[in-house]
């Protein structure tokens, strides 16, 4: 399978797609004063958007995981595995050095604060770093709900799909069998007719004497003939 088939290598230019604007988030964070609106408002975006890829590069590591247990299965040799491995690491290093700076400005500017103001904004800067941290938190939370309610959502379809097919399928074997068993009555009935008319013939033959057997096979083939003649000449 070509890299570009492969649902590794398609996860992970997303992943990085992600990695790539995390880190520009952070440079524009990092030339924003600490000390206005928007700076808590990308501090809150960053701190989701790492959990965010934190997440899903524990989901594609779970992948090789798998993979790693029978790779020929997969179509997989230890080089690939251990490629793959890599960018795993690689990645994980790219996020947790923005997650490290992100916390650094953090406690930078708390210091500062702490200096310029004294204990009581000191105290009040450490209670927003809370709010901020528990409403990261609770983005988290949003942001794994509706990942799971997506899934559950697809789930769900192919569920219907699947039931569905069922569904089909009980319906043409019912209408088979009906099917069969209509044909399998008219077959003994068949049957019963050609053992009556064996039976009726037979008895016939059997009370003519081989004279009368004679001119009855005659008469047959008179009247064959005649059939013939009527449906396939006229």
């Amino acid at each position: 399978m070509s890299s570009a088939q492969d649902p590794f290598y398609i996860v992970r230019e997303e992943i990085q797609d992600s990695i790539d604007k995390l880190q520009t988030t952070f440079h524009q964070w990092e030339k924003i004063p600490s000390n206005t609106g928007e700076h808590v408002h990308l501090t809150k975006e960053l701190h989701t958007s790492c959990e965010s890829i934190e997440w899903q590069v524990d989901e594609l590591e779970k992948t090789i995981l798998v993979a790693s247990r029978d790779p020929a299965y997969y179509g997989l040799d230890e080089v690939e595995l251990s490629r793959r491995r890599n960018w795993i690491g690689s990645a994980r290093n790219q996020v947790a050095a923005v997650r490290r700076g992100v916390e650094k400005g953090k406690s930078n500017s708390a210091f500062s604060a702490h200096q310029d103001m004294g204990t009581s904004r000191s105290n009040h800067y450490t209670t927003q770093d809370n709010d901020d941290f528990i409403t990261s938190e609770s983005d988290r939370q949003q942001l794994l709900m509706r990942q799971q309610d997506e899934e559950l959502d697809e789930l769900s379809e192919s569920v219907q799909r699947i039931g569905g097919v069922g569904l089909t399928i009980h319906e043409e074997l019912s209408g088979q069998e009906r099917i069969l068993n209509d044909l399998s009555l008219e077959m003994e009935t068949t049957s019963n007719r050609l053992d009556f008319v064996q039976k009726r013939v037979a008895m016939v033959m059997k009370k003519a004497g081989i004279k009368g057997q004679i001119m009855l096979i005659l008469f047959l083939v008179v009247l064959f003939i005649v059939l013939f003649v009527l449906v396939f000449l006229t």
